[in-house]
């Protein structure tokens, strides 16, 4: 063994430099906080629109008119993502057990029919239009399942160009905020109920945060429906995954990836989002009496403003020259589908009894 050495105090402030504190993450966070503050207040002046609607309104708009510095970088992630499921981690714990199990197989046959509408859809009519196979495949699943997720998980057992999947994300970006401003009023157009809009959003809406924006603009009843229906759909990133892994190692025909070059099972689970399991766990702690019910009012308006975060550290992420690349054949296969998937869903749900 070597002689033991202290560490410099250069490579001291390196590491310390390297490591993702409080300092790195401080300013993107802040502003969008900022953001969710003034889109509260906004939200409770214009109860129509809502708060998520401004929230992710105002962050498109400054990034547009500034796009935010690489330091606010670190600080938008983590409000974008770790707080958006941390707001549905919190959200749990209003919900029982039982709840979730008679809403999310209650939506099983709406589920189903939706996300076959979605990847046969992608494969004919992505294929009618040139698309690559591997940009219909990954838009295929991102529209049917769960948006980025799911290309993530997909792309990680067919090796897409990176081309394709910032392609495919923007594509589904764009109609996740065309279905926040959307959905509502058209939910409240049909004369939904709570219950009905939720299985309508969490089944045709792409991205958990459009989802939970969508749920939360409606309104609060509607929001645990459709948080509980878009994670049980989550739930088919494996099926799906396992078998587009298996049906692309067949020969290409087309000039598309010849089949999964990585390990299956690793990046499946990697690319699953475990926060699922901390939600479960907020629901049964709720379900055996552990969260007071006095907590569930002021649980509640915390879940919302997290979200809020969220969709304003999301609004202050957009590129909008990333969706001008996507080019108008991936988009047009994108919004087809997206209005397939809305009208799937609806029909299933009206065959069924109508939107309860």
């Amino acid at each position: 063994m070597g002689p033991l050495r202290l560490p410099s105090r250069r490579a001291g402030r390196a590491g310390r430099a390297g490591r993702p504190g409080l300092a790195r993450l401080a300013p993107g966070a802040a502003a969008a906080i900022g953001l969710a503050v003034v889109a509260t207040v906004l939200g409770r002046v214009f109860p129509v629109v809502g708060a998520p609607v401004f929230a992710i309104g105002a962050g498109i708009v400054v990034a547009v008119l500034r796009p935010p510095a690489a330091g606010w970088r670190p600080g938008l992630e983590f409000a974008g993502r770790q707080v958006l499921q941390g707001s549905i981690v919190v959200l749990g714990t209003a919900l029982s057990f039982g709840q979730v199990v008679r809403v999310g197989t209650s939506s099983l046959p709406v589920m189903i029919g939706t996300l076959t509408t979605a990847l046969v859809g992608a494969a004919l009519l992505g294929r009618l239009l040139g698309v690559g196979r591997d940009l219909r495949t990954l838009v295929g699943v991102g529209t049917g399942i769960c948006g980025a997720s799911a290309i993530a998980a997909t792309d990680a057992v067919i090796s897409a160009d990176d081309a394709d999947v910032s392609y495919a994300i923007a594509t589904i970006f764009t109609f996740n905020i065309a279905a926040v401003l959307t959905f509502p009023s058209i939910g409240h157009l049909l004369g939904m109920s709570p219950h009905g809009f939720g299985v309508w959003a969490g089944t045709a809406i792409n991205d958990m945060s459009s989802v939970v924006a969508a749920g939360t603009v409606f309104g609060h009843g509607a929001t645990g429906a459709a948080v509980v229906v878009k994670l049980t759909r989550t739930l088919m990133i494996l099926p799906v995954t396992l078998a587009v892994a298996l049906w692309r190692s067949r020969p290409s025909t087309d000039g598309g990836t010849p089949g999964p070059r990585r390990s299956l099972g690793t990046h499946v689970v990697r690319s699953f989002p475990t926060f699922i399991a901390w939600f479960l766990v907020a629901v049964l702690a709720n379900t055996a009496g552990l969260v007071p019910a006095g907590w569930h009012p002021g649980l509640s308006q915390l879940s919302q403003f997290m979200v809020a975060t969220a969709l304003a550290a999301i609004g202050l992420s957009t590129r909008v020259s990333s969706i001008r690349r996507a080019g108008a054949r991936p988009l047009l296969l994108g919004g087809v589908l997206w209005i397939a998937v809305a009208g799937t869903s609806l029909l299933l749900q009206a065959a069924s009894g109508g939107y309860r």
